[in-house]
């Protein structure tokens, strides 16, 4: 075993002594933030987390990679494709195929990931081995034989069996921090096939119309009925939008545009909409962390805040006093700058959004979140989307005043009201800007 490794030896449990053969095999890529990890060596807790993210992370790569042991990987795609976004306009793009046969979906489909535990969230990202290749953003206009069989491929609607051909047996590494997401081993690809793909007619409907809007694209597909993954997935290979006007986006750009476009056309629905008629709030737990939306009988504005516990990822020193707050907001308007909370803001306002106009009301939204240190590493922003969307699933309690509202949405959270107050723009001027209609007769 490499020696750089040596401590993991240490704190991995009797059971799973059967793998350390296999943590021989990975290797280690120091972060500005690893000297924590060296120092604590997964053993002392000393990011303050419940768990030590890099021994969870190196438990699942060591399972999945039994399965790798040459440089070609055979097995059923979910399907899956990525498009990096290191180097850009020049990135890496290439398919992602599990090195086993059988129905794969859920291995790349978030949707269904709401319930699921850390370790198997951990299991499905490592589980896909990506294959791949140098690619220019704009060659999604003229194709070419790899970037066709990756949009047919994002196309489907189930797992296609599939080999890859690397350059070499791929890397298995793990980034020595404990806030970095989990990613599947990769090589450089030398060739990929893919067996009959059985596509989505709606997507290759879309795909062909060389001149629609890639923005049009994206609702009617949503309207019929697509999961925002797959619309994500195409949305990436560049494959909606003019002929001269497609290009590649990075897969973590094409989350954040799809659910931004999907709420900003949703959002124009609910305008038209009455509001609802009274206060109600929802709440959820997923990962460590809670959820609580309240909805409003007001017109539509939107705020999302998070609160990091000391020894979360954006809270790392486990000797704070008070969690990190963060949060933005809109008012009926909108807002023209990106939010200072990034792409979770997009993935909370389409959660939202899609729950008003599917019910043909309209309200304003207050959605808080608070992630305890349970939540050992980063998943992505899906799990606040589908946290939202399975919070607004459930029977919310109701008020006929907003005070009322609030106080019972604090017993669904642990921080005081007033910090979440001194944080928020629209409980501010709930509690202590009075409205003009209070002084109309």
């Amino acid at each position: 075993m490499s020696s750089q490794i040596e401590w993991l030896k240490d704190v991995i449990p009797p059971e799973r002594t059967g793998e350390l053969e296999t943590f021989g095999k990975i290797k280690l890529v120091r972060s500005p933030s690893s000297s924590i990890c060296l120092l604590c060596k997964g053993g002392r807790m000393l990011c303050g987390k419940m768990r030590c993210p890099i021994v969870a992370k190196a438990q699942s790569l060591a399972k999945c990679s039994r399965h790798i042991t040459s440089e070609t990987i055979q097995g059923s795609t979910p399907p899956g494709v990525f498009v990096g976004r290191i180097g850009y306009p020049k990135v890496y793009i290439g398919p992602m195929v599990p090195p086993y046969f059988g129905d794969t979906e859920i291995l790349d489909t978030p949707e269904l990931w709401v319930g699921k535990t850390v370790d198997e969230i951990i299991d499905y990202r490592f589980s896909l081995i990506r294959g791949k290749v140098l690619a220019g953003v704009f060659d999604a206009q003229t194709g070419g034989r790899l970037l066709d069989t990756l949009q047919e491929l994002a196309m489907g609607v189930e797992p296609a069996d599939s080999e890859a051909k690397l350059t070499r047996v791929p890397n298995r590494v793990i980034m020595l921090s404990e806030d970095s997401q989990p990613f599947g081993p990769s090589a450089p690809l030398k060739s990929f096939k893919v067996s009959d793909v059985r596509v989505d007619r709606r997507v290759e409907k879309a795909f062909y119309d060389r001149d629609l809007k890639a923005s049009e694209a994206i609702v009617n597909l949503y309207d019929e009925g697509v999961l925002t993954t797959r619309i994500q997935r195409a949305f990436s290979l560049g494959m909606f939008g003019f002929a001269n006007r497609r290009k590649l986006v990075p897969t973590r750009w094409s989350i954040t545009a799809v659910d931004s476009n999907l709420s900003l056309e949703l959002i124009d629905r609910v305008k038209q909409n009455d509001t609802i008629d009274e206060y109600r709030v929802y709440s959820f737990k997923n990962l460590d962390n809670y959820f609580v939306a309240i909805l409003m009988p007001e017109n539509w504005s939107f705020e999302w805040i998070e609160a990091w516990f000391p020894g979360t990822t954006w809270n790392p020193d486990e000797q704070a006093s008070t969690p990190a707050m963060m949060g933005d907001f809109e008012s009926y308007w909108g807002r023209t700058t990106y939010p200072d909370v990034g792409g979770c803001y997009y993935s909370c306002r389409l959660a939202v959004a899609e729950k008003l106009a599917q019910e043909g009301r309209q309200a304003s939204a207050l959605v808080l979140r608070e992630i305890h240190p349970g939540y050992i590493l980063p998943v992505g922003v899906w799990n606040v989307r589908e946290g939202i969307r399975a919070a607004l699933k459930t029977k919310p309690a109701k008020f006929d005043n907003f005070k009322s509202a609030l106080n019972y949405a604090t017993t669904k959270l642990t921080i005081p009201l007033r910090n979440w107050i001194e944080n928020s723009t629209m409980l501010r001027q709930a509690l202590f800007q009075r409205k003009i209609t209070e002084f109309v007769g």
